[in-house]
């Protein structure tokens, strides 16, 4: 469209110049404005001569496969943004670097210290509502009394028998408690002392057939590590992605640090990927940041087998569901699976120790946290224990703060959790809101000064408005960097217009994708609740 615009405009003014000419030459016989107006016509011929062959060089390397990769591009003439883009780090190495324009980072207080101290959870749970589709009341295998080890089957789904979940330690079975009409809402375990694990004889991953070893991770748990794009659903056995994709670095507020996470576990690591790789019929991508001061982890970038791929840009460039957009678009029926770098470890783990390890380093963030840190521990711990004394009046987050789920004391984190994020309630009535003098505060607004200033800012809850009319506003634009119309699509899910959704992306994403597009909509609209929606209406259809 902006090409045919360019000609059009080009043509009508050779055709004026051309008129300018005659009536020029008629009316004063001026020899000199001839041969400039005829030097004018020239330049614009040569110009659409130029315009429309590198067009054709565009497209026919695009047909070829040829992956300029945000580079100035495969051109007769470098692009502007090709020429202004930013300068890349030495460790890139030259690689090609995937360059996002739109995001934008919150800054907060309560980042963790690179100091890993061990967590004092005792008690540790596995939630069956962490699963996208699983029954609400899946078979529970165990009860109330019962000694486990670690790998041992808790639940499985009746829809799927053959996918197991798993205790993450050892100890006594303590409570199954229940959630809305009756659902399992958590298998609570009361740890050992000293972990014992289920005896695991790994497949020989260089004989083995995908089938035996696609059972064999059934049955050990760790399939549910895995997660399919679309719906964000634990895959079916008998599904093949197109791809699997690892982000090695987290963009969200006060995220982990990955680097710090798999120092010690490169062979874990491997492994995992390894695994994954006899898994598809396609490619495992590694999504690495090209954006920090220090390179990422050796583990990262000496890694085999896999496609190694630079991002730089603001946050969500370390959300998995954003590279893939940038590496191989979901399509049609495309399925591909995604994993976190502490669920390949695990995966690994399998084969290089032959047990099932759900030990996890998760950060504790958060300007209400006494003393910001990693810690050891395990999947599904409880989170009043390893966050200790907080204020009153303070939310607990199991994640991060623009995707995380509320928690009290008592609960337990989410499986694919890696972070805790503690936040001060903004229940506080502000009179007169942003028009008074207020404290800086996290917005992508240019409204608040203290968004020009690099800063840090203690956050609270506070929505700073009610939900009001859902208006076009070009917002979410501004910080989604995919060629997405994520307003338009947040409209077609709202009054159930299935084709429009598919043909607007719908696949392609997840919660945590439109979680800043929700933090900067004036519109207060909960936009992770109707993707959800969405989504869920998408898989009953599929």
């Amino acid at each position: 469209m902006k090409n045919n615009t360019l000609y059009t405009f080009l043509v009508a003014l050779f055709m004026f110049s051309s008129n300018s000419v005659f009536a020029a030459s008629s009316a004063s016989g001026s020899s000199i404005l001839n041969l400039a107006l005829w030097a004018i016509a020239i330049l614009i011929i040569f110009f659409l001569i130029i315009q429309v062959s590198d067009n054709l060089i565009r497209i026919e390397a695009k047909d070829a496969g040829i992956d300029e990769k945000n580079k100035a591009g495969l051109s007769l003439f470098p692009s502007l943004s090709g020429l202004f883009s930013p300068k890349m780090p030495d460790y890139v190495g030259g690689a090609p670097v995937h360059i996002l324009k739109a995001g934008h980072d919150i800054v907060l207080e309560g980042a963790a210290e690179k100091t890993i101290r061990s967590g004092a959870a005792t008690t540790y749970a596995v939630l069956p509502q962490n699963f996208i589709g699983i029954s609400p009341i899946p078979k529970v295998t165990v009860a109330v009394g019962d000694e486990v080890k670690a790998g041992d089957v808790v639940c499985f789904d009746k829809k799927r028998p053959d996918v197991k979940y798993v205790a993450p330690v050892s100890g006594e079975v303590i409570a199954v408690n229940r959630g809305a009409k009756r659902s399992i809402k958590e298998i609570v375990i009361l740890a050992d002392k000293e972990i014992n694990y289920k005896s695991i004889t790994p497949v020989d991953l260089a004989t083995a057939s995908r089938e035996e070893l696609v059972n064999f991770l059934l049955e050990n748990g760790a399939w549910a590590m895995i997660r399919q794009r679309p719906f964000g659903i634990v895959p079916d056995a008998a599904d093949v992605p197109k791809d699997v994709f690892i982000s090695t670095f987290d963009s969200a507020p006060l995220a982990p640090d990955l680097n710090l996470v798999v120092e010690g576990k490169g062979a874990a690591f491997q492994k995992g990927l390894d695994v994954l790789g006899k898994l598809t019929t396609g490619q495992v991508h590694l999504g690495l940041n090209a954006a920090s001061d220090s390179a990422p982890s050796s583990v990262f970038t000496n890694a085999t087998g896999v496609k190694k791929n630079w991002f730089h840009g603001k946050h969500p460039a370390g959300n998995v569901g954003i590279q893939i957009h940038h590496i191989s678009p979901i399509a049609g029926n495309d399925k591909v699976w995604t994993l976190g770098v502490q669920e390949v470890i695990t995966i690994g783990k399998l084969f290089t120790e032959g047990k099932f390890d759900a030990s996890r380093i998760v950060a504790l963030t958060g300007a209400e946290t006494a003393s910001p840190a990693y810690v050891n521990t395990y999947q599904g711990a409880n989170i009043g224990a390893l966050i200790g004394e907080i204020n009153e009046n303070v939310r607990l987050v199991s994640g991060d703060v623009l995707s995380g789920k509320e928690k009290t004391k008592e609960e337990f984190m989410d499986f694919y959790d890696d972070q805790i994020t503690t936040i001060k309630e903004g229940n506080e009535y502000e009179m007169f809101g942003w028009l008074a003098p207020i404290d800086a505060r996290p917005s992508v607004s240019q409204t608040f000064l203290s968004g020009l200033a690099d800063i840090t800012y203690e956050a609270n809850t506070n929505t700073h408005g009610e939900k009001r009319a859902f208006v076009v506003t070009g917002q979410y634009e501004k910080v989604l960097p995919m060629d997405i119309y994520p307003q338009h699509l947040m409209k077609a899910i709202i009054v159930n217009d299935f084709e429009r959704m598919e043909g607007l992306g719908i696949n392609e994403l997840v919660e945590e994708d439109v979680a800043l597009c929700e933090f900067a909509c004036t519109s207060k609209q909960p936009l992770q609740q109707i993707l959800r929606e969405g989504l869920e209406v998408m898989r009953e259809q599929a």
